[in-house]
């Protein structure tokens, strides 16, 4: 992993990206071109292909190879934004979780993230920047292999699909510059909106919303503001206004620069196509760094006394295998107590947990139906659908394990029902 001080230094290449959106069988493809430096990003072309499943792949693949030559781009290859009602993305909180132990972390809870039989399932992860996030995205197969197939037929090489969240979360650092404070950002979708949220509680949010039976998207805020921990609903933003675009510009920045934007790949490693050349420039930099280290370890010994280096040498070799067993024993003393740690709140919190899911699930009885259900140590956060929220405040706080429940956002009736988020905070009976 490159600091997020030094991204910007490596921050060299040029990338081509694409974003599907639209109604279900009359998407259109949006396409970016951008040119990346440590000083700015450059938009070089953008452009639209409309329903393009009308049209056969090879002439929407030839206007795509048309412009992508004019640049001189032909060689890069396309980082691919799948529709968003075709992607989950979920965000896991692994604190304590070391590098070496997340893959089987992940794996673990991955059958629980998706609604999909786990043979007709793609999917990618990676840890958040500065966090104990981990963002999961998670597809279809078949919708991965037909796009595939599809865009090999339009002749468009491919370095990957990723979804909107994953890729505009690493475009906000590609450059390193950490957005400062909260981002709640919103774009139109067919029918719907999409919201864009980081925060202190939740580093990543997306997802998509209906818009309310009279056209307005305030329920769709109001949620997305629960869901970040935000004591009020902030105006929203345009995404180009915090990126310097929109989704395709997104994909292309993946695309330009793949070993720094870390954004997740649905893409099976085996299917993806050459990237630009200019990804190849921090390897080729290391590479001539350990040439260099290395042609002055062979000169220093002609610059001093043999004898001396001679002597030195032997201390060294005498007291290297036991400083080398000493290393070994302090990695392996503190994998096991991570390991350990990481067990015993695994163990200690199960059980808690299942106590406030039993005691929910008898206190909120029919009429009343969860939609969603957030558990932390500290704090319950759900949201539901009942005949008359207000007296839900008190039963919940008569139980020992809750106390100053309180609505997250005001409840709205519709439809003779009332919807309503709530939290609600853990007691120490529950501990």
């Amino acid at each position: 992993m490159i600091s997020p001080s030094l991204k910007k230094f490596f921050a060299f290449g040029s990338g081509l990206g694409i974003s599907i959106e639209g109604a279900r069988g009359t998407e259109d493809l949006h396409v970016a071109a951008v040119r990346v430096r440590p000083n700015g990003v450059r938009v070089l072309s953008s452009f639209t292909i409309e329903n393009f499943r009308a049209t056969p792949a090879a002439e929407w693949g030839a206007t795509y190879s048309a412009m992508a030559s004019k640049l001189g781009l032909q060689h890069v290859a396309a980082t691919v934004l799948l529709p968003r009602h075709e992607v989950i993305l979920r965000l896991l909180s692994l604190p304590g979780v070391t590098d070496k132990d997340l893959p089987g972390a992940v794996e673990f809870q991955l059958d629980g993230l998706h609604p999909y039989d786990e043979a007709n399932v793609v999917s990618a992860w990676a840890r958040l920047e500065g966090s104990d996030g981990v963002a999961v995205a998670i597809a279809r197969r078949e919708l991965v292999d037909g796009y595939t197939t599809l865009f090999a037929e339009a002749g468009i090489k491919l370095a990957g699909f990723s979804c909107t969240g994953a890729a505009v979360h690493s475009g906000l650092r590609l450059l390193g510059n950490k957005p400062a404070g909260n981002l709640f950002a919103l774009e139109p979708l067919d029918g719907g909106v999409e919201i864009y949220g980081e925060s202190v509680s939740k580093p990543l949010f997306s997802a998509a919303f209906p818009l309310a039976p009279d056209g307005t998207s305030d329920r769709a805020i109001s949620q997305a503001a629960a869901e970040l921990r935000l004591e009020n609903a902030p105006a929203p933003v345009e995404l180009a206004a915090i990126l310097g675009g929109g989704r395709a510009y997104a994909a292309a920045l993946s695309s330009a620069c793949p070993l720094i934007s870390g954004s997740l790949n649905l893409l099976p490693a085996e299917l993806r196509q050459g990237r630009s050349a200019w990804q190849w420039v921090p390897s080729v930099a290391l590479g001539a760094a350990v040439l260099l280290a290395a042609i002055g370890l062979a000169v220093f010994p002609r610059l001093f006394n043999g004898s001396y280096l001679g002597t030195l040498t032997q201390e060294i070799s005498k007291v290297q295998p036991l400083a080398a067993r000493a290393s070994a024993m302090d990695k392996q003393i503190e994998t096991a107590r991570a390991r350990t740690l990481l067990l015993d709140n695994l163990r200690r919190n199960s059980k808690h947990d299942m106590d406030v899911l039993a005691s929910l699930t008898g206190l909120l009885a029919p009429p009343t139906w969860l939609q969603s259900m957030d558990v932390s140590a500290a704090q319950v956060s759900v949201s539901g659908e009942t005949d008359q929220a207000e007296p839900l405040l008190k039963i919940i706080d008569e139980s020992p394990l809750f106390e100053k429940s309180e609505f997250a956002s005001p409840p709205s009736r519709s439809q003779g029902v009332e919807h309503f988020s709530l939290r609600t905070t853990r007691t120490g009976g529950g501990q």
